[in-house]
């Protein structure tokens, strides 16, 4: 496994190097030059992924299957592991069950000591993590390996990338006719963390500017989707006669997008909802109005945008794609992946 992870991570890691040092001689050949302003993120503000990012110094809490060992010194009958059970909790043979989830090991530790006080004075315990069982990130989309992935230390996101394993994807029909193969570096992928939290993060572009964002501390359970690499496009789901990834064109217009996905099935609501997750932005347009926008009154699209057509009856007017479950969230950008 490892040795099918180092070619990765040397990638990832000498495009990291090349871009620090990229970045070194173009502030040495403009130092006489006024200062312009750092590249921002296109698909998610630098403040965001920060705030997303745990502390470096976040002490690990426990979650069921960590394994620990209890040290009591001169009580050696006391002592033992534990492995954390399913419902967070742990069973000690006089004090019963004590919930240990999310706790770190001075927090179980104090609450060891509290549940048996009754039966014994001045005693001490340490709580040492012999077997991280919980700490575990998801990845799934376009990699080698998806699946569940556990972690001994903080997990981040490139270490979640390498491990699942890139796909060097190639841009057009074939050798002769000029094939370039892509490295297989995703643009962006998304991290989702919870039921109501998603980020995504343009990797690419992270790298190709040294910016330590690209390896961005992840949290337990979060999951990490990495979509296809492909043209621009937007995905056009709901009521349409063949629901799916839909080239951008300059010329792509809403009508042109939806003529392309089919048209509008049987039963489809009057309004369409654009969802443009570089902004965070839900758009409705009444489709009849789509007859008569022209120009600058039509909505813009951008790469990524997600066509929504719900089904008539059932349309709501607060469908934004980051307050989905994070697996319905996934499976609906999956089933339009090429």
């Amino acid at each position: 496994m490892k040795k099918e992870m180092l070619p990765v991570r040397l990638l990832l890691a000498g495009l990291l190097l090349t871009a620090n040092a990229n970045m070194v001689l173009a502030q040495a050949s403009t130092a006489d030059e006024p200062a312009t302003s750092n590249p921002q993120l296109k698909l998610s503000p630098m403040k965001t992924l920060q705030n997303f990012e745990p502390a470096e110094n976040e002490e690990y809490a426990l979650g069921p299957g960590d394994e620990i060992s209890l040290d009591f010194p001169g009580r050696p009958e006391l002592s033992g592991k534990k492995v954390v059970g399913p419902d967070g909790r742990i069973t000690l043979s006089l004090a019963g069950a004590l919930n240990v989830a999310d706790k770190n090991r001075n927090e179980v530790a104090k609450l060891v000591v509290e549940a048996l006080s009754p039966y014994y004075k001045d005693l001490t315990v340490t709580i040492n993590i012999e077997k991280y069982g919980s700490n575990r990130v998801v990845i799934i989309g376009s990699v080698q390996h998806p699946g569940v992935l556990y972690f001994d230390n903080t997990p981040t996101l490139l270490d979640v990338i390498a491990r699942g394993g890139l796909l060097a994807n190639a841009a057009g029909n074939g050798p002769s006719n000029g094939t370039a193969v892509r490295d297989g570096i995703p643009e962006r992928c998304a991290i989702y963390r919870g039921n109501d939290q998603v980020v995504w993060v343009d990797l690419k572009q992270l790298l190709q500017s040294g910016n330590s964002m690209a390896d961005l501390r992840l949290r337990r359970n979060d999951i990490v989707f990495v979509p296809a690499q492909q043209e621009i496009f937007v995905s056009v789901l709901g009521s349409v006669m063949h629901a799916g990834a839909i080239p951008l064109t300059p010329e792509s217009t809403l009508a042109s997008v939806l003529a392309q996905a089919g048209g509008l099935a049987e039963g489809a609501a009057a309004n369409i909802q654009v969802i443009q997750p570089s902004t965070g932005k839900t758009v409705t347009i009444p489709f009849k109005s789509l007859l008569t926008l022209k120009g600058n009154n039509e909505v813009k699209l951008h790469a990524g945008d997600v066509v929504f057509v719900p089904q008539s009856g059932f349309f709501k007017s607060t469908y934004v794609i980051q307050r989905l479950s994070p697996i319905a969230s996934m499976g609906a950008i999956a089933a339009v992946a090429p």
